[in-house]
């Protein structure tokens, strides 16, 4: 027995101009819970896409320094006298190959090519998981679909290594909700969940209404919000027209162009009795004024 797909409210969430993901939701929702459920994706999001980039280093070049070894040469930390405790703890799966980190974040232990592949394999599963591509596929995103991949991604991990990362690596903070983003341009994209806001239509959804209140009552709607932390004032509205419909417009004013361009060099008159050079037969079709005989029948 099939069960029929029950109509949902989709939202269309952006950032600025930046499409981000689509949500299902419900007209009856409240904006507080709303929001709360928005910028938990939103935020989730990012934290997928932030423990991805530090995957791909990790298997690139190991685990990451203590701290007041990050940054310093090779003769800065025999002279300093250093040691880095975490590196005979912390021995990937089938052996280290070293890949020396230029930048001097990571010990340069890195996994072998079949660990490696593992890694980044994984990452780009959890990254097209919730993809922004999946605006364009029109596959709403959901909070299970973010967990899932940062299980994922938690998974890879583990396999590689087994006892665990340092505490002091960006992965596990940001697999224990540890994570210090001050200072970075990471901490400028978060938003947090008290200080979101959504807009529609140039007009910020207050909480303590429901989303019927601005939208109506039709579960079928579709429409664009902009989330934005609060104090940055109202997005700027979206376009009248989509990318695609200005294409479309500009298509249909080219090839029409080109038909008078070649009428001209013919010197044909036949074309003002088409109906495609008739000014009012618009005007008449909208009208419905269009295929009208008059006389007895």
């Amino acid at each position: 027995m099939l069960l029929q797909q029950q109509d949902m409210v989709q939202l269309h969430v952006k950032r600025g101009d930046e499409s981000q993901f689509l949500f299902d939701t419900t007209v009856d929702v409240s904006l507080e819970i709303l929001i709360q459920q928005v910028s938990a994706i939103y935020n989730g999001i990012l934290k997928v896409d932030r423990i991805c980039s530090e995957i791909q280093q990790l298997a690139e070049h190991g685990i990451t320094l203590p701290p007041n070894m990050q940054g310093l040469t090779d003769d800065q930390i025999e002279d300093l006298k250093l040691r880095d405790e975490w590196q005979d703890k912390c021995v990937p799966s089938g052996g280290a190959e070293f890949n020396k980190d230029e930048i001097g974040r990571r010990n340069g232990h890195a996994p072998n090519g079949k660990m490696k592949e593992v890694l980044k394999k994984t990452v780009e599963e959890a990254r097209s998981l919730v993809s922004k591509k999946q605006v364009m596929a029109k596959v709403s995103i959901t909070m299970d679909m973010v967990k899932e991949a940062l299980d994922q991604l938690r998974g890879a991990v583990m396999i590689v290594y087994p006892m665990g990362l340092p505490p002091h690596d960006p992965i596990r903070s940001e697999f224990e909700n540890q994570e210090d983003l001050s200072g970075t341009q990471a901490s400028l994209q978060v938003i947090p969940e008290e200080e979101a806001q959504l807009w529609w239509a140039a007009k910020e959804m207050q909480r303590g209404k429901k989303l019927q209140e601005y939208v109506g009552k039709n579960e079928k709607t579709k429409i664009v919000v902009k989330i934005q932390k609060r104090g940055q004032g109202a997005p700027a509205r979206e376009p009248l027209m989509s990318e695609e419909e200005q294409k479309q417009m500009m298509m249909h004013y080219y090839k029409r162009q080109e038909e008078l361009k070649k009428l001209e060099e013919t010197d044909d008159d036949s074309h003002l009795q088409s109906e495609w050079s008739d000014r009012q037969a618009l005007k008449r079709q909208f009208q419905g004024l269009t295929n009208i005989k008059w006389g007895p029948r």
